[in-house]
């Protein structure tokens, strides 16, 4: 129910048990209408035509209840003007009258109009916000020069385009101070301390990155939530490499687009710093600048078998062959796939490339697959022969078998990540191996991992 603060009134009228108008108060905001001749006629004349039922009904409830509900009601005043009132009626002590208690509901929709006006502004900045930070987005993924923003105490990378990413491996949160030669980092900071005072500074050489080739540097500041950040346009100098020199630069790029397979490079930590087509369509995302940056395993992995345990196996054989997996789409899709992959370099590689393909045409057809139903459908043959507990212990022997031999394979022979991938102890899975004759097994990779 709504209401107002009887306390200011726009108008007050004094009535009879009958609803004559007795006296007559008006606000201020009302204080130009004449009202005098209103006095001695029923209350019902003094309302729009519609109006006059609503005044008998309220003035009934306050003479039999007391107080009545408020009602809204079109008065209409001598000079002609008719405003919407929302009223309230009270009965007076003894046979004193009534007391009707009046709102000018006019002011309130002017206060609502312009509310909802101010609503509608605030949604058209905001959307206008949207869309530039919308084309800055656009302008930023699909610029060719390297564009980097930087925390301005920490010199952290905060954002990174796919340009910086594929040029000098950078991704959100590494320190771009350490991608500095050593001899560059006295310079730099002298850099820096200009742009602190002039918002600007001209662009400097640096030599970065782990083959410390020189780039043009030229920094800039930029208001951000919070504070100021810092903006770096980075550009190589100098001639291709002399490989390059010799043929097509983009020829590989080509080759690697119109790879069938999926292909990422990414760095020790998983972050993607390259991708090719069929990478993005089994990931379900429309453009390359979509995934640089992010963790591989936003996209690639499952139960036991995860990016860590894909580049530690990377990290300790250099190499990865057909590891099994499943690549979970943006969208939702899923598809079971196999990574070959290999490092950079033989120790501690920088970056690794992974080749991903999907297999789940041809999953269900493999020569284990095809065992594991052979057996299971011999011991359907057992029903009626063999008690119910003996197949099921028979059915859950060779269930288990096959998939610690799965994950033997997998882990290339390493207990320990077998045994986590199965839910098992090391321990635990020791006792397996030897109740199922799996210990010294020619099909089943040697032990790998430490020792027990």
């Amino acid at each position: 129910m709504s209401g107002f603060s009887i306390s200011s009134p726009d108008l007050t009228l004094l009535l009879d048990l009958d609803g004559v108008i007795r006296n007559a108060t008006l606000a201020d905001s009302l204080s130009d209408e004449g009202v005098a001749e209103w006095i001695g006629r029923p209350w019902m004349e003094t309302v729009a035509d519609k109006a006059s039922e609503a005044v008998r009904r309220i003035v009934e409830d306050a003479r039999s209840s007391g107080v009545s509900a408020f009602r809204q009601i079109a008065q209409r005043f001598p000079s002609g003007a008719e405003l919407p009132m929302e009223y309230t009626t009270v009965r007076l002590g003894g046979g004193a009258g009534l007391i009707a208690i009046g709102r000018n509901l006019q002011a309130v929709g002017e206060l609502q109009s312009r509310l909802i006006a101010a609503q509608h502004a605030r949604e058209q900045d905001y959307w206008k916000l949207r869309e530039v930070e919308t084309r800055y987005r656009m302008l930023f993924d699909a610029s060719h020069e390297s564009v980097l923003l930087l925390t301005l105490d920490t010199l952290r990378v905060i954002e990174a385009n796919p340009a910086a990413i594929r040029a000098l491996g950078l991704a959100p949160g590494w320190e771009f101070i350490a991608e500095i030669a050593p001899q560059d980092v006295d310079a730099f900071h002298g850099l820096l301390a200009r742009v602190r005072e002039q918002g600007r500074a001209p662009g400097i050489l640096l030599h970065l990155g782990h083959a410390r080739a020189p780039w043009t540097v030229r920094p800039s500041l930029m208001a951000a939530d919070g504070g100021q950040v810092l903006l770096l346009q980075i550009a190589p100098v100098g001639t291709a490499p002399s490989g390059e020199a010799r043929g097509d630069p983009h020829a590989v790029e080509r080759l690697m687009e119109r790879m069938p397979d999926g292909f990422v490079v990414a760095d020790q930590a998983g972050i993607i710093r390259r991708a090719n087509g069929a990478f993005l369509d089994m990931a379900q995302v429309g453009a390359e600048g979509a995934v640089l940056g992010e963790p591989l395993g936003r996209w690639l992995g499952s139960a036991g078998a995860d990016v860590s345990l894909l580049l530690a196996a990377l990290q300790r054989n250099r190499v990865v062959r057909l590891f099994t997996t499943r690549l979970l789409g943006s969208l939702g899709g899923e598809t079971e796939v196999e990574v070959s992959g290999a490092g950079s370099s033989d120790t501690r590689p920088r970056m690794v490339g992974l080749m991903i393909r999907d297999v789940a045409r041809r999953l269900g057809e493999t020569g284990d697959e095809k065992q594991l139903a052979a057996e299971l459908a011999a011991l359907s043959g057992k029903v009626g022969d063999a008690p119910l507990l003996q197949l099921v212990r028979d059915t859950t022997s060779v269930v288990e078998r096959h998939y610690i031999e799965a994950a033997l394979l997998r882990a290339e022979g390493n207990r320990t990540a077998a045994a986590e991938m199965l839910g098992l102890s090391r321990q635990s899975l020791y006792v397996k191996l030897a109740r199922y004759g799996l210990d010294g097994n020619a099909a089943v990779p040697p032990d790998r991992g430490e020792q027990p």
